[in-house]
């Protein structure tokens, strides 16, 4: 998982997503924001979904998606064509996350409007009924307090169907029941062990609440990491990735050191319920970084 605003180019996105090809990385996600999340100002941001179309043809088993794309940002009849678009010129390989959005600077310097957050949830959620909705079969309409769309059967559709959707959060009530409404994946970010344990349980009740069987949910987490051949190289890494989000200590990873290490703190969290794992490498063009993961932490996960 790249953070795309902190000064990725559109050569650094294509040296990552052949990287990640030839090194077995099954999966790259990338954050949809306009504005450095850091304290930095002048980063380049290129569009996510612009992004993601552009690597979807130059790549071939790399699937791609957002963690995750604001509401606020794109009207969802926009944001259900680019995402239905990307996911034909990848040929079914797009898995999108949604969400209500949180960074106020960046609204406020775009003009993006930053609604209170419970009405940031309703928009999220009649967001989510449109772009299912046109991704449905059928002619479809809405009428609801943010959107209004006459009838219309949207095409093309997507090539997956379902087409897998994330969304993601602390696992608040809200939030989780609207996941379990419309997700097929709930990805938590930088959680304990402990928090992992107790988020998963939420969202397995909240499936149930729904009607979905608990044991369908398959359940994220998104969080940093810093792997290096041994632990000094490890610790090379998180001193760096420190010094380039600008934050000091305060940057905690859940996962660093060699890959035999690492490979024992992801079975920790496995056991907790955890079925998948977003590195968050902060390192972009540190492609060796890349290649560890690919060559020698995947292989020992299998």
């Amino acid at each position: 998982m790249i953070e795309g605003q902190e000064d990725v180019s559109w050569e650094g996105w294509t040296a990552i997503a052949k990287s990640c090809e030839e090194n077995g990385i099954p999966a790259l996600f990338r954050s949809d924001h306009y504005l450095s999340v850091f304290p930095n100002e002048g980063r380049q941001s290129l569009d996510a979904w612009a992004t993601i179309s552009g690597l979807a043809a130059i790549t071939s088993t790399l699937r791609l998606g957002t963690m995750v794309s604001p509401a606020s940002f794109r009207h969802p009849s926009i944001l259900a064509k680019m995402i239905a678009t990307a996911d034909q010129i990848s040929g079914g390989r797009i898995e999108p996350g949604i969400g209500a959005g949180w960074h106020q600077a960046e609204h406020d310097a775009f003009g993006f409007p930053f609604l209170p957050t419970r009405d940031r949830m309703k928009v999220l959620e009649e967001q989510l009924e449109v772009i299912r909705g046109l991704w449905g079969k059928g002619e479809f309409e809405f009428h609801g307090e943010y959107y209004d769309l006459a009838p219309v059967e949207a095409e093309p559709k997507p090539v997956q169907d379902p087409m897998p959707l994330i969304m993601g959060g602390n696992a608040a009530p809200k939030g989780a029941a609207l996941a379990a409404r419309f997700a097929s994946e709930y990805n938590t970010p930088n959680p304990t062990l402990e928090e992992a344990r107790e988020r998963r349980a939420a969202i397995e009740g909240a499936w149930s609440a729904a009607g979905r069987d608990p044991a369908t949910v398959r359940f994220s987490v998104m969080t940093g990491a810093a792997l290096g051949r041994d632990e000094t190289e490890a610790d090379d890494r998180l001193r760096l990735a420190r010094e380039k989000a600008g934050i000091g200590d305060d940057l905690d990873y859940k996962f660093k050191g060699s890959p035999d290490r690492v490979v024992e703190q992801l079975a920790e969290w496995r056991d907790a319920g955890v079925d998948r794992v977003m590195i968050q490498l902060l390192l972009h063009d540190d492609l060796e970084q890349i290649e560890i993961i690919g060559r020698e932490l995947a292989p020992a996960l299998k």
